[in-house]
């Protein structure tokens, strides 16, 4: 089952060009080592006040894979502003440990679909 996720955020003053060399610095990552990710995509709004990123991948092992590579950046994601997130899917179990009730991504499970 493939995972769909999106992280959203909005950026302290003064932090956008920081966001910006770490999204950018993200996608090269992404595009040299994941072997999993279907979907990777940037967004800016406007101003440049806030970003979403849009993700897919192709099952739990590509999600965890894409996890590891990217872990070393995750605490200056967070210090450029306030970052939550969402990931839709059935998370494996090894998957599911990775996301703790108080973390900034929330999960959400299928309930029906077409």
């Amino acid at each position: 089952m493939s995972y769909k996720a999106s992280l959203v955020s909005r950026f302290h003053d003064g932090k956008v060009d920081e966001a910006q060399r770490l999204s950018a610095l993200c996608l090269e990552i992404v595009r040299a080592k994941d072997t999993g990710t279907l979907q990777y995509e940037t967004y800016f709004n406007d101003d440049e006040s806030e970003c979403i990123v849009l993700e897919r991948y192709r099952d739990s092992q590509a999600l965890i894979e894409h996890g590891e590579h990217l872990a070393h950046l995750m605490k200056a994601i967070i210090a450029t502003g306030d970052v939550h997130g969402e990931l839709l899917g059935d998370p494996s179990a090894e998957l599911r440990a990775n996301f703790g009730p108080d973390g900034p991504v929330q999960l959400f499970t299928l309930y029906q679909a077409l």
